[in-house]
């Protein structure tokens, strides 16, 4: 830590900077990332539930669920009394990539075997040239006349996307358009082999035969290591930051909560960047289903159910655009945020965002009591903006939520930049939010009474 730093010890945390870090490094697909949330629940003494199984829960439980190996759902059960409800923060699990096609190969020019990939979500292209990749994801095994899922993510440079040489392309500074489909294949091998080259890698890295491999789903993954930077060590930089810097934060805050009335809720959903409209996905029925089971597990009816969701509160946490340090011009006058000044609340017009005013308040208030700075996020105008997880879930569970994330810079690129305070105060915000016992009443009025 530079002796020279401008911000306060305890908002810094560089030990939680640099374990976010790991916690990148250890999440090159979603898969990954759910097993390695997985890992660390049952560390602290979660316990894994089956959908398709009984659950048997018991108040003052700690239990977590996965679907599709790439969602996880994680609660603790709380007392509730005479009005049982849900503290819930969501974020998502996936990042924007390419994904490998079925048939990868992609034979020639000459000796050249490419990979046929197809974009994932809203990427900004060009982050991707001229570096060392990897692959990482799911293979499908067969083993004793059983079909295995095993996770694959090799600690190797296998890949890259090579740019055109600037004397064969005199306008590449001017006109920033590739084509996908011609310009962004990533470079295999260079030695003719084509037809079966790729599952005979993967087949070599898993230990099995070709025949064995059945299916893959698997991403690219930049191999630049996530770091601290800067003069006084105040950014930190890496792939993927949006939004496994949320999934981290939403975790170490559930891990490090105080017991609460409430029952707490961890959501992490794969499939956000193109949609979520799959089964595993932030429109789908996990979460639902998740919570409903729960209720009827401790003996509720469907009538208290639904009572439940109503005294519920949603936190919807994916990462916010922090201004540009060349082009400050594309941001709201006013609602604007900045790296290292706390977490943003984002509100929008159009409702792409779920803040309104009773929940900004309520967040704001949860925020004060945690000694944690808020920012304020809006689009210019003139720009329609992205949307999240929040307004997605209200279409399965009608709750007051807040759309709120951490401010970084190139986000959807390979390799994005947040601030290394940030983090801290996104863990210690949930922490108070997990930890406080609240109510609204019909008139949209509220106390927090505990936290």
């Amino acid at each position: 830590m530079s002796p020279d730093s401008p911000y306060p010890e305890e908002e810094r945390d560089l030990e939680l900077a640099q374990s976010l870090c790991d916690f990148l490094q250890e999440c090159p697909s979603p898969y990954h990332t759910a097993r390695a949330l997985g890992l660390r629940l049952e560390a602290a003494g979660f316990s894994r539930l089956v959908e398709g199984e009984p659950w048997f829960i018991r108040p003052g439980g700690r239990y977590y669920v996965t679907r599709n190996g790439s969602s996880i759902v994680a609660f603790v059960v709380g007392d509730g009394g005479e009005r049982p409800y849900f503290s819930i923060a969501a974020s998502h699990s996936d990042s924007p990539t390419f994904k490998v096609k079925t048939v990868p190969e992609l034979a020639g020019p000459g000796d050249y075997v490419r990979l046929n990939v197809e974009g994932y979500g809203g990427i900004i292209e060009r982050s991707w040239l001229d570096r060392p990749l990897s692959l990482a994801g799911r293979v499908m095994v067969e083993r004793d006349g059983e079909a295995r899922c095993m996770l694959f993510a090799p600690d190797e440079d296998l890949l890259l996307i090579p740019s055109v040489a600037i004397h064969q392309d005199r306008n590449v500074n001017n006109d920033g358009s590739l084509n996908r489909q011609v310009d962004l294949c990533p470079l295999f091998l260079a030695d003719g082999r084509s037809k079966g080259s790729f599952v005979g890698m993967l087949a070599k890295r898993l230990g099995v035969s070709d025949a064995q491999v059945l299916s893959h789903d698997l991403v690219l993954v930049n191999r630049q290591r996530p770091t601290v930077w800067g003069n006084a060590e105040e950014f930190v930089s890496g792939p993927r930051l949006d939004d496994l810097q949320c999934a981290f934060a939403s975790l170490e805050a559930l891990l490090r909560a105080r017991d609460s009335q409430s029952t707490k809720v961890l959501a992490c959903f794969d499939n956000e960047e193109v949609g979520s409209g799959s089964m595993q996905g932030a429109l789908s029925t996990f979460l639902p289903s998740v919570l409903e089971r729960l209720c009827e597990s401790l003996g509720m009816g469907r009538s208290e159910y639904v009572r439940a969701i109503y005294n519920s509160f949603l936190v919807s946490c994916d990462n916010a655009h922090a201004v540009h340090p060349n082009h400050p011009e594309l941001y709201d006058d006013g609602n604007r945020a900045w790296l290292n000044r706390g977490v943003v609340i984002k509100e929008s017009a159009s409702q792409r965002y779920t803040t309104n005013a009773v929940t900004r308040a309520f967040f704001t208030m949860i925020c004060r009591r945690a000694g944690v700075p808020t920012q304020t996020f809006a689009n210019r105008s003139d720009q329609p903006g992205g949307s999240t997880l929040g307004n997605l879930l209200m279409r399965q569970l009608s709750m007051r939520s807040v759309d709120v994330g951490l401010p970084q810079l190139a986000m959807h690129s390979s390799y994005e930049t947040a601030g290394v305070c940030d983090t801290a105060y996104m863990v210690r915000a949930l922490r108070e939010f997990y930890s406080s016992d609240y109510s609204f009443d019909a008139d949209e009025s509220f106390e927090i009474v505990n936290g």
